[in-house]
């Protein structure tokens, strides 16, 4: 099997031509609560790294941009929730793996975690069980991450329990963390907006929705839905039907509106992945967005 860091990285190189690279290396910041007054050196500025961080001074001296570096006083650690149960063996909204569309989200803030020297951990799992891995600041254990999330998504006979895996993390989880979720589209609970709650008040959280295909499909294609719960296939007769579109539409649009409003309320950050072209360019508005909003 070809390195899962690999495929990582070569989206990030991919994207670097549009300078996401850099703009995420710099955005990364965001993530992180203060930052230490000891400094250490210059360096270039480049697209994505904030406007507070320019020494004026010596960009006059140099004639061009220079922002300050600063040697953190802590390392901080994130931890990669990732939903690994029955659902996440579904198609994303870009007609690929839903699995691999979250492998990418884990790899793209997990390399940027250890190019910032901070360490990550990773609790997966679904209504069969929930698993922690201890944490890591490698390569090779970003790899065995990443490839675990596999294997379990591959090896999952249960459906997701979401609710399951957040509350292991609020029972567990004493020390602070930034907590990146990794989910789908499946409808919050009560019982869910009740744990975030919980887990807001120790952790800075983060929701990476993977959105899923779309159930119905033109009739003019020869591909069947099925539900990778119930193994029941789509009806044929639905497929194009307008009305039932349009309900289904309602439905999802009011179950995102409500997941929105629930994560604006407690002001955790959120990003919609719609592809696997596209992750890295909303990892990055995200992560802009986190940044714009403490300015």
């Amino acid at each position: 099997m070809p390195s899962l860091i690999t495929q990582v990285k070569s989206k990030l190189f991919i994207h670097s031509s549009r300078k996401s690279l850099h703009a995420l290396d710099g955005a990364y910041a965001s993530l992180l609560h203060g930052r230490s007054l000891d400094f250490e050196d210059l360096r270039r500025y480049e697209y994505g790294d904030q406007v507070r961080d320019i020494d004026w001074r010596a960009t006059a001296r140099q004639g061009t941009p220079l922002v300050k570096r600063h040697r953190a006083q802590r390392m901080h650690t994130i931890m990669f929730a990732v939903d690994t149960g029955r659902s996440m063996t579904a198609l994303a909204h870009d007609e690929r793996s839903k699995k691999e569309l979250a492998i990418l989200a884990a790899g793209v803030l997990g390399v940027l975690a250890l190019r910032h020297g901070d360490d990550f951990t990773t609790v997966y799992g679904d209504a069969d069980g929930i698993r922690r891995l201890a944490p890591g600041r490698s390569e090779g254990a970003l790899e065995h991450a990443l490839r675990t999330i596999d294997h379990a998504v591959d090896a999952s006979t249960s459906p997701s329990d979401r609710d399951s895996l957040l509350s292991y993390i609020t029972r567990t989880i004493s020390r602070r963390m930034i907590v990146v979720i990794v989910t789908d589209e499946a409808p919050i609970t009560d019982d869910t907006e009740r744990m975030l709650r919980r887990l807001r008040v120790q952790h800075d959280v983060l929701w990476l929705t993977v959105r899923d295909a779309d159930v119905v499909l033109d009739h003019t294609t020869n591909t069947v839905r099925s539900d990778v719960d119930t193994m029941w296939d789509v009806p044929d007769f639905v497929q194009g039907d307008a009305e039932i579109v349009r309900e289904l539409m309602a439905q999802s649009e009011a179950d995102a509106a409500r997941l929105a409003e629930t994560l604006r309320s407690l002001e955790i950050s959120h990003a919609v992945l719609t592809g696997q072209d596209d992750a890295v360019a909303q990892l990055l508005q995200l992560l802009n967005r986190r940044s714009h909003a403490r300015l």
